[in-house]
């Protein structure tokens, strides 16, 4: 009986673990082997040789676009988590289920319509002449340079993941127990008590993994930094792109796109561990 219920679920996993073999772990590892390739002429020729990686970590302007992606990406985590929260929590907590269906369905929306088009409204409007410039000019301040730097690239990110941060908070608060709220205020603690000992700690999973979600999708992100951030320091999906450019090095690429998916799994396990570690 056991061996057939382990059958029938293994029956209905196969979709699944089909799909993440031709679509995840195939390319993966096509990509880690193309690391190893070499061209010559401008052409690639299969090898097996550290050359590409040797090439890629020894140089100082890789490990320089390493860091820069890695601050931009966890600066646009904190800053976008720190936003979303207050939205999230009202939603959560003083709106009824009908305005909290309806705020979701709206920030989805946004995702109706193409990321660059979102982005380039971005770069009319926070261009020196653009409209928050304009405005800002109206109480005698400005104007100021938001393109082509780090404020751009974080309103690019923001973007991206505002609202998904947003519905992933709000559907990880609306579910906590309303009775240990009630029971922590019943027993004295004040709203930011509560909020810091019981509200957060009950949503911990739902904050994280919008925050991993976060993380990827900037990390990986190469519209925001190029278009509104003057590309310049450059992060590694732009130096992905500047290196296939030169002579054809996609192996050289695929080093750099390999050492992204490493940086990437590494934190996806780190939080996702963190999120579902059990309070002491």
């Amino acid at each position: 009986m056991k061996n057939k219920l382990d059958l029938y679920a293994l029956t209905w996993r196969m979709p699944v673990i089909v799909w993440q073999l031709l679509f995840f772990v195939g390319p993966l590892l096509f990509m880690i082997a193309m690391s190893f390739f070499l061209v010559k002429n401008y052409r690639m020729e299969e090898a097996f040789e550290m050359k590409n990686w040797i090439k890629m970590t020894s140089r100082g302007y890789f490990w320089d676009a390493y860091l820069y992606t890695v601050f931009l990406a966890s600066l646009s985590t904190v800053v976008t988590s720190l936003l979303a929260f207050p939205a999230a929590y009202g939603l959560a907590f003083k709106v009824s289920e009908s305005t909290r269906r309806w705020a979701i369905f709206l920030l989805i929306i946004p995702f109706f319509t193409s990321y660059l088009v979102r982005t380039f409204s971005w770069y009319v409007i926070l261009a020196e002449s653009g409209v928050a410039n304009a405005m800002l000019a109206y109480i005698g301040l400005g104007p100021f340079k938001m393109l082509n730097t780090i404020f751009g690239s974080i309103v690019g990110y923001l973007t991206l993941t505002f609202p998904l941060v947003i519905i992933l908070q709000t559907l990880s608060l609306s579910n906590i127990d309303r009775s240990l709220i009630e029971a922590a205020q019943n027993l004295g603690a004040g709203r930011l008590k509560t909020l810091w000992s019981v509200t957060i700690p009950s949503a911990k999973v739902g904050l994280i993994i919008g925050a991993v979600f976060c993380f990827i999708l900037s990390f990986g992100d190469f519209v925001a930094p190029y278009y509104l951030g003057g590309s310049k320091p450059p992060t590694l999906p732009i130096l992905i792109i500047d290196t296939t450019k030169a002579g054809q090095q996609w192996p050289r690429a695929a080093v750099v796109a390999v050492v992204m998916m490493l940086t990437l799994m590494t934190v996806a396990y780190t939080a996702i561990s963190l999120a579902y570690r059990k309070r002491r």
